[in-house]
């Protein structure tokens, strides 16, 4: 009878599966979440400049919206050292990753609206509102396909391949 805790693939139990995605996941959101600090940032300083009171009511509105988002990203970004931190020691590692991984998803869908409206905003102040929205929407369909589109061709075609080369020969 084989040993269910674990993983024949790579020869590491539940808890070592656990450690090692849990790793891979913090670096995933180190580069993320520096990209969302200097967002932030950036976003904080915007309204202390001179022409920030010329702005209209919807670029105002565009940027509460995008400095909102931004912070939700930072949050869910930061959630997964908080989870570790409070279930440390408590052998819930596979659920901290679990957890973990819908956090950093979500935080990555929030990250893209929030570079949108970033660009929205800036590109409406600098050329004007239709180029903004043709900006906005380009980083949208961006980030959406490199993010979310490209992956999953990537994952399709590998199972693609694995079948193809699991299909005995005729």
């Amino acid at each position: 009878m084989a040993d269910e805790s674990r993983d024949d693939s790579r020869n590491e139990t539940l808890f070592e599966r656990a450690d090692r995605n849990f790793g891979e996941l913090l670096q995933e959101l180190r580069v993320t979440q520096t990209g969302v600090q200097i967002l932030f940032a950036f976003l904080l300083t915007l309204a202390f400049t001179p022409r920030f009171p010329s702005l209209d009511s919807v670029q105002r509105g565009t940027y509460v919206a995008t400095l909102l988002l931004a912070v939700t990203a930072a949050a869910l970004f930061t959630a997964p050292a908080a989870v570790h931190r409070v279930l440390f020691q408590k052998h819930a590692k596979p659920q901290i990753v679990q957890v973990s991984s819908r956090l950093a998803a979500i935080g990555m869908a929030v990250l893209v609206l929030a570079l949108t409206g970033s660009v929205l905003l800036v590109v409406d102040v600098v050329a004007g509102r239709t180029v903004g929205v043709i900006c906005a929407v380009g980083t949208f369909v961006l980030c959406v396909g490199l993010w979310g589109v490209l992956p999953r061709m990537i994952n399709t075609g590998g199972a693609r391949r694995q079948r193809e080369d699991e299909t005995p020969p005729k």
